[in-house]
């Protein structure tokens, strides 16, 4: 009886060559990717904003709040005085500037949605058709936003001056007994500032809608261009639909800037004389002669809250949208 035996050959790949050290054997567990130093680098890169953040977002807007209760005139600590509602009812009834500043940004909101809006529809509509030197256009139109809110003061200033101004003297207006004062007269200073509001804010809204039609499908003209569709048809029926979420942004981006004004005002006249926006108020009574930090604060909470009933609705249907999506 004979004995088949077998033994099994180790690949070439298993083997080591002659005269090599043996392979390492692999460590047990997950190896580390991250190094000591990472760890370190990216801790000093998420935390310190993070605690920027907390410090200069949140605990100043909860520090508000807190003494919008209060008064206080800054000096001490120890001077504070819990006083509940009393800064509320003194605002609502016995202020009166404020009931003219919250008609001065609702009258800012309706301008800004009424005039530059569709003005930055028209521009991005026409931009869109892929003219020539159309970039130059963009970059001329879009100059206005990136430019500081205190420069445009300053030069709108410098269109509205009575004497050497450019308006006036188009006008005929700079002559002694014909001056027009446009920023000085209580019935005209607001809406040369929203003039001045709007050239910034038409170009805003240009980039927004510019920016929602680059998104539209291509095969939604051609379809509406087939069944005979004209330009404007196409445009109500077809585009303009298509542009609801970017309606949406534009909606919430413009009332945040009417009610953010300040820059512009500021510069222009301290916010006085028919000029009173809820921005101006809290500035005035906060770092102001008065130093009224409890009551500028209560201002500061009612802007909030009005803040806060557009903002979270949006942000409610944008999570409601992520997560169908």
């Amino acid at each position: 009886m004979s004995t088949q035996i077998t033994a099994e050959i180790p690949e070439a790949a298993d083997v080591p060559p002659p005269g090599a050290a043996p392979a390492p054997k692999a460590r047990s567990g997950h190896r580390r990717l991250l190094t000591r130093r990472d760890r370190l680098t990216l801790g000093l890169m998420a935390g310190l904003p993070t605690i920027l953040h907390i410090a200069l977002v949140w605990v100043t807007a909860l520090a508000s709040i807190a003494l919008a209760f209060t008064t206080w005139d800054g000096i001490g600590f120890d001077s504070i005085q819990w006083v509940g509602l009393q800064n509320f009812r003194e605002l609502f009834e016995q202020n009166p500037q404020f009931w003219p500043a919250v008609q001065h940004n609702v009258i800012w909101f309706v301008v800004l949605i009424v005039i530059p809006t569709p003005l930055g529809l028209f521009l991005a509509v026409q931009l869109d058709k892929k003219i020539r030197f159309s970039r130059v256009y963009q970059t001329a139109f879009f100059l206005p936003v990136v430019m500081s809110m205190a420069v445009i003061g300053f030069v709108w200033q410098l269109i509205y001056n009575p004497d050497t101004g450019l308006i006036n003297s188009f006008i005929g207006a700079n002559e002694p007994g014909k001056y027009i004062d446009w920023i000085g007269d209580p019935d005209l200073n607001l809406w040369a500032i929203l003039i001045a509001a709007s050239w910034r804010h038409a170009g805003y809204m240009m980039i927004l809608y510019l920016a929602g039609l680059k998104g539209v499908d291509p095969s939604l003209r051609e379809a509406s261009a087939l069944d005979g569709a004209g330009e404007w048809q196409t445009f109500k029926n077809v585009i303009f639909p298509t542009l609801r979420p970017t309606n949406t942004v534009v909606l919430v981006v413009t009332i945040i800037e009417a009610l953010r004004a300040f820059d512009l005002v500021y510069v222009f006249n301290g916010g006085a004389e028919g000029t009173e926006l809820l921005s101006i108020l809290v500035t005035s009574n906060i770092i102001g002669e008065s130093s009224r930090i409890g009551y500028g604060s209560a201002i500061a909470v009612v802007l909030l809250l009005i803040s806060l009933v557009v903002i979270i609705p949006y942000l409610v249907s944008t999570f409601r949208k992520e997560r169908r999506a």
